[in-house]
């Protein structure tokens, strides 16, 4: 649980996404257009539903002219390209008039209880104009710049949870289907995906090549306002990772391969080495650390031998043997060996939303409570906090937008309204304070009680040992982004392109299938060009 390695994940089978499709697959789901309206250059309005988990859901997409300049991924944005609204049922058209008139004012405009999900989306303009062109001259784009870019469109937020008056995730935390983990918002980006690829094909009227069409996923711009989920919602990071860290025993203990599980392994090989040939971007520190995945990669395909498959507990000698590689090149081969093994862990993906919340256990006591301490919390009672190096940076929220920034405690103003994300710091304090302190922690917490936010989550951690990143989250050396990978990754992002160490894009359901397609659902693990 450090941000160097949570910073390194890749999307699995167990991913959001991956998980949609299945279940779309198993319940034959078919999308249906009953609305479209949308003219020759684009703009109008269309309404996609479907059905799942005996509940239908729509999405109401609208698309408007953007003057080129507003046009920013940024967001103090207040004007988009394309906006929507993910419908619970099928919306009436008084309702899809409410829906077209509210979702391109954002959080400006205000939603109702029957609105799951709000989000809007920029065209990638070049590739999109360069499409839509193509099409109407009476050809394919181009495939290098679909390759290299990869999406028509990129989200720059799909909200959920009751924000700006849309629903609350108890309306449908119940509902078979959607209630994993942020499976609504997978949803609807996944029919914004088909959204784009009807809307050029509109525009240029004439159909993409199928091939070219699935390689196209939705984009997505994600910075600060996503890194302090993980800390806030410690129960639920646990849940991800003892389902990851469950799958991955699992597998390990597989004593011997079936031929079809060798096969499997061996035909995902040289995909990846493709993936990664493909993975190109700006920043010098990603693309060094591309680089060295590229080269590792056949060093791994190398130990991938008959013998070496054919052995008693191949993919636990394989993890084990990944030691010698990059932290990047040990979470790809995680990844790698869980695919062949639906069976054993896609169950798991039930277990990916929590029902427990953090616990204060009032008679515990004290000696308790240090020992706790001292062997789960050394990495947060290590630093000294007191040093410009150990608190040089400080979380807090913006005014205008209220999202979670990060700000230089020596060089900004605005410590004084710090967020408490500074989790190893309050332990430390707790530390402190329990200093020839006796008795349990109802007394101690009645003299102190300032650490009881601090209390719980020690004591939640030894419950849920996945709960806490183990790393100082306000230190000079912390890199919001590599929260933001390891939460991306359980969406089933994949082809990270960091702008900066606060944000990045990423490339969402490429490879995915398309509305008419499910049959493949399950055949997408880190795609390339021409993936079949």
């Amino acid at each position: 649980m450090r941000l160097e390695r949570m910073g390194a994940s890749f999307p699995t089978r167990l991913s959001f996404l991956r998980t949609l499709m299945r279940q779309l697959r198993d319940e034959g789901a078919r999308v249906t257009r009953p609305v479209w309206s949308i003219d020759a250059d684009g703009f109008g309005h269309a309404v996609y539903s479907v059905d799942l988990g005996g509940y239908t859901y729509s999405l109401v997409a609208v698309s408007t002219y953007l003057p080129p300049d507003q046009r920013t991924d940024r967001v103090i944005a207040t004007a988009w390209d394309t906006s929507y609204v993910l419908y619970d049922g099928v919306p009436s058209a008084d309702e899809v008039a409410r829906i077209c008139r509210a979702a391109p004012q954002q959080e400006a405009a205000r939603f109702e209880e029957r609105d799951l999900v709000l989000s809007r989306a920029n065209k990638s303009v070049r590739l999109f104009a360069h499409v839509v062109d193509a099409l109407r001259a009476g050809q394919q784009p181009d495939q290098t710049m679909i390759r290299d870019i990869g999406y028509l469109m990129r989200t720059t937020a799909v909200y959920g949870n009751g924000k700006f008056g849309i629903a609350d995730r108890a309306r449908i935390a119940d509902r078979p289907g959607l209630g994993g983990p942020f499976m609504a918002e997978m949803l609807t980006v996944w029919l914004i995906r088909g959204f784009t690829h009807d809307l050029v094909e509109h525009m240029g009227g004439a159909q993409l090549d199928v091939g070219l069409k699935r390689h196209l996923g939705i984009g997505n711009s994600t910075g600060l306002g996503m890194a302090p989920f993980l800390v806030s919602h410690p129960l639920l990071l646990d849940a991800w990772m003892q389902v990851r860290e469950t799958a991955l025993a699992r597998v390990r203990s597989v004593e011997f391969l079936s031929i079809e599980q060798i096969e499997h392994l061996y035909s995902l090989a040289p995909r990846v080495a493709q993936h990664l040939a493909e993975w190109q971007v700006p920043d010098p520190q990603a693309q060094a650390a591309i680089d060295v995945l590229r080269r590792e990669w056949p060093q791994v395909t190398a130990s991938l031998t008959p013998d070496a498959m054919t052995a008693a507990f191949p993919i636990d000698a394989l993890i084990k043997d990944s030691a010698r590689w990059s932290v990047e090149m040990q979470e790809l081969i995680v990844a790698f060996v869980l695919e062949p093994f639906g069976d054993l862990v896609d169950g798991l993906a039930d277990c990916m939303a929590t029902p427990f919340t953090p616990q204060l256990d009032p008679q515990m006591g004290l000696d308790q409570l240090r020992d706790i301490l001292k062997t789960r919390w050394d990495w947060a009672l290590t630093p000294d906090y007191t040093q410009r190096e150990n608190c040089a940076q400080f979380w807090y929220v913006s005014e205008e937008k209220l999202e979670p920034r990060l700000g230089n405690r020596f060089a900004e103003d605005g410590a004084d309204l710090e967020s408490p994300l500074d989790i190893a710091r309050q332990v430390k304090a707790l530390w402190a304070d329990l200093e020839g302190a006796t008795g349990d922690v109802a007394g101690f917490l009645r003299a102190h009680p300032q650490h009881r936010s601090a209390l719980r989550r020690v004591q939640t951690l030894e419950r849920h040992p996945y709960a806490e990143i183990r790393d100082n989250l306000i230190g000079a050396q912390c890199r919001p982004i590599d929260m933001l990978r390891c939460k991306l990754s359980f969406f089933g992002a994949a082809k990270f392109d960091p702008k900066s160490d606060r944000w990045t894009r990423i490339n969402l359901a490429q490879g995915a299938p398309l509305f008419d397609e499910l049959s493949r659902a399950d055949d997408w693990f880190l795609p390339h060009f021409g993936l079949v």
